[in-house]
């Protein structure tokens, strides 16, 4: 997996699995309302439309609570910050039992937003306090794939939990695990430095250049830099894309190929398999250009450019009518998307010092939250009007190059910024 050096422990590999598990709870909670969608669109009497709003609350909710949870993570450290975010979401996924109308599974999305966006700036800052850079990468990459483990099973459990004891109890039981993960994360996390681990894998740890003590910094005084706009506009051109997968896909495999509750899981599990491949082996493929001597920005931007001409073949799904051609192609879009994902969310910390990452991440949630926002109304009023995701699937393969364009003008070599 690394090339660590013989004798340098390996506890920071037990941190990355506690991230992987948190973030595959975390999809597990997110996807389980794409997954009863179509039973819970014909019990409720929602429109696309009102569906479509039900999906914006969440992100809505989500971006502001990214802004709150860099700030709050930076602030008190990725352990409380982390507890804090683990503990309300798990509510909130447990309350959309309670609710039976589109304004009360709005309100419930938007309690599961808030608190869900604490996962991927404590994740992130773990990674950068318990790992060198050159690990960073297929180190998030691992913990990311939690995303698509998450969304395998899903389909793989939910529909099972749903026919069995209903919809209400599967909401209740998805988000009671979150419970089960605090005792882990409360027991076995703390900064490199404050546990006893092996005195090599510390150095191993620490053997990036000391970064610059500091006071904290205000977020907003990070808008200052390109590299954090680099940062936002990618964030803010590719979510959207993933969020449509998350919620549109089952409802566009029921529309277009007939599949139901019961026989959606194998297709969805094919899709979502191939996401953690793409997720790891983006992390995985920039770390290793980076051991060949491949400077850090040249080997991000290469993975990613290589990601980005992956998902464009998804521009054709909706004129296929072969499911499992249609299948492939979406599990490489989704696959390559992850791929990105694990390389741009390292971007931030390779570009900022640890104590920013926070707020860095959050800033860049909120603005792919703000553009989700933006595309999930439109999605809702496209399809209501139209019945058709040609257009829908033209933007999903076309945002990744045009991401990538963006970021390049406005980093260039991206160089580390220097706090001031």
């Amino acid at each position: 997996m690394t090339e660590t050096q013989p004798g340098v422990g390996r506890y920071r590999w037990v941190i990355c699995a506690l991230l992987f598990f948190a973030t595959t709870i975390n999809y597990i909670d997110r996807q389980i309302l794409g997954l009863l969608a179509p039973i819970l669109q014909k019990e409720i009497g929602w429109t696309e439309i009102e569906y479509g709003y039900i999906v914006t609350a969440f992100q809505g909710s989500y971006a502001i609570g990214l802004l709150f949870f860099g700030w709050f993570i930076d602030k008190y450290g990725t352990k409380i910050g982390y507890t804090v975010s683990v503990v309300w979401w798990s509510v909130a996924a447990m309350a959309h039992a309670l609710v039976k109308t589109p304004l009360g599974f709005g309100t419930a999305r938007a309690g599961l937003g808030v608190s869900e966006s604490g996962n991927f700036p404590a994740a992130i800052k773990a990674v950068a306090e318990w790992f060198p850079k050159k690990e960073r990468a297929l180190a998030t990459g691992i913990f990311n794939s939690g995303a698509n483990i998450g969304a395998v099973l899903a389909p793989a459990v939910v529909p099972w939990l749903t026919i069995t004891y209903g919809w209400q109890e599967a909401f209740i039981a998805t988000g009671a695990l979150g419970f089960f993960w605090i005792v882990l994360w409360v027991l076995l996390y703390d900064k490199p430095e404050n546990k006893k681990i092996d005195p090599a894998e510390l150095k191993f740890i620490q053997q990036d250049p000391a970064e610059p003590t500091s006071e904290k910094i205000p977020w907003l005084s990070l808008l200052r830099y390109k590299q954090t706009w680099a940062f936002i506009v990618g964030k803010f051109l590719t979510d959207p894309i993933w969020w449509f997968y998350l919620y549109w896909l089952p409802k566009f495999l029921n529309k277009e190929y007939g599949l139901t509750i019961t026989s959606l899981g194998l297709p969805l599990i094919v899709i979502y398999t191939m996401t953690s491949f793409g997720s790891i082996g983006g992390g995985w493929l920039s770390s290793a250009f980076i051991k060949k001597g491949m400077a850090v920005n040249r080997s991000r931007k290469m993975v990613m450019l290589i990601c980005a001409l992956c998902v464009t073949p998804i521009i054709f799904v909706s004129h296929i009518s072969d499911l499992w051609i249609a299948v492939g192609l979406i599990g490489l879009a989704a696959a390559a998307h992850q791929g990105w994902s694990a390389n741009i969310f390292t971007t931030a910390s390779d570009m900022f010092p640890t104590k920013a990452v926070g707020s860095v991440v959050g800033l860049g949630g909120m603005a792919g939250a703000v553009g989700g926002m933006i595309f999930a109304p439109a999605t809702g009023f496209i399809l209501e009007l139209t019945g058709s995701y040609v257009s829908l699937f033209i933007i999903s393969g076309s945002a990744y190059l045009v991401a990538l364009g963006a970021m390049t003008l406005l980093t260039g070599k991206a160089k580390p910024v220097v706090l001031s």
